[in-house]
């Protein structure tokens, strides 16, 4: 019972995730909802109760894993070991949860009008964590005395752009959809962008 449940939910969320990324919240049906997922609209109430507490699930099934992202930087002292297990993620999310993440890029965009306050504060505490985290990697000698609010927004965009502009992405690379190799490729090069550029070094310069 309690994989059909997961089952059904996973596909409520992926059809929310379609219709609240292309149409935005106010336009998108519950009905046309069901009928993507292929699940009677009742189900839909029974599980959420209502389009926003839906809307509220769909943000959260990419938050959560943003939120997690973040865990090399605050629990590995190495900045190349956290750096790169950092970007390798937040583009893995922008590869799973790619519709998900249009809708939060589309609700930032929006002014965060209708994010929920804990996830908001969440998200801001995240911010405050990596920038600290970075400011610290500077004052050991392990990185460059670069802004540590724009290499954050830089992995940001670098990351969320594969899933924001996937469509013009694979349109230049002629594809239909990008492969597991592609998104290998684009973590290794935004990797090496990041360390090089910035001078990531796993060793102190007084080591």
């Amino acid at each position: 019972m309690a994989k059909v449940r997961e089952r059904n939910q996973s596909a409520i969320i992926e059809a929310a995730s379609q219709y609240f990324a292309k149409y935005g919240y106010a336009a998108t049906k519950v009905a046309d909802i069901a009928k993507e997922a292929n699940i009677p609209k009742p189900n839909i109430y029974y599980y959420y109760n209502s389009k926003d507490n839906l809307y509220r699930a769909v943000l959260e099934s990419v938050t959560e894993p943003l939120l997690q992202a973040s865990k090399p930087i605050q629990e590995l002292d190495d900045p190349v070991e956290a750096l790169t297990a950092y970007i390798k993620t937040k583009l893995m999310i922008s590869r799973d949860h790619a519709y998900a993440s249009k809708v939060f890029a589309n609700e930032v965009m929006s002014g965060g009008q209708s994010l929920p306050k804990d996830i908001e504060d969440e998200l801001q505490q995240q911010s405050e964590m990596i920038i600290a985290k970075f400011d610290t990697w500077i004052e050991q000698g392990r990185m460059d005395a670069v802004s540590s609010h724009h290499l954050m927004f830089t992995i940001w965009a670098a990351t969320q752009t594969y899933a924001d502009f996937g469509w013009q992405i694979c349109r230049v690379m002629k594809k239909r959809k990008l492969s597991k190799q592609d998104y290998s490729e684009a973590a290794e090069f935004l990797t090496n962008m990041i360390l090089k550029g910035c001078g990531v070094h796993s060793d102190t310069k007084n080591e």
